[in-house]
């Protein structure tokens, strides 16, 4: 068996495990999905895909981990929350993981209106507070999401030209 065959597997497979990442906060999608394209690279031998295409690939991964923590800091601290609703936002996250698909979505944007209303006591304030952090979570993942399709295009584009 060809071992190119190994490593190119092995990058499928992360790179499968990288783009389901984007959704579940559990895994570090973007670095997976990098991962994958290296092995890629590497099972050929560099031959196709060289150091230039990666170092922008490594640098767009880089990036990912701003777009992670900003999109959902941002969305909270536009409207004032507290550390409390940050806090529930990650709890949220975790606990959402149990109850997918539903969960990914409902439990950051309950947890931050939970942890915003234990700090303020105010129904309305939590409210707004656990909508942004929820539109800063899914900004976050269309951000995600396009840079992996960026990756993606400039790994193909290496690849065959």
């Amino acid at each position: 068996m060809d071992p190119s065959f190994i490593f190119y597997l092995i990058a499928v497979v992360l790179v499968l495990v990288g783009i389901a990442g984007i959704i579940l906060p559990a895994l570090p999608g973007i670095p997976l999905v990098f991962a994958g394209l290296l092995v890629a690279a590497w099972g050929d031998g560099f031959v196709h895909v060289g150091w230039v295409p990666l170092t922008v690939l490594g640098l767009l991964t880089l990036a990912s981990f701003a777009v992670d923590v900003l999109a959902t800091v941002v969305g909270a601290k536009r409207v004032g929350a507290s550390r409390k609703a940050l806090w529930g936002t990650f709890v949220g996250s975790i606990v959402g993981l149990f109850f997918m698909p539903i969960g990914l979505f409902a439990g950051p944007l309950a947890g931050a209106l939970l942890g915003e209303y234990w700090h303020t006591r105010e129904l309305g304030r939590s409210t707004k507070v656990g909508l942004a952090t929820w539109l800063g979570i899914l900004l976050g993942f269309a951000l995600k999401l396009a840079l992996v399709i960026a990756m993606l295009g400039i790994f193909a584009f290496a690849w065959f030209f």
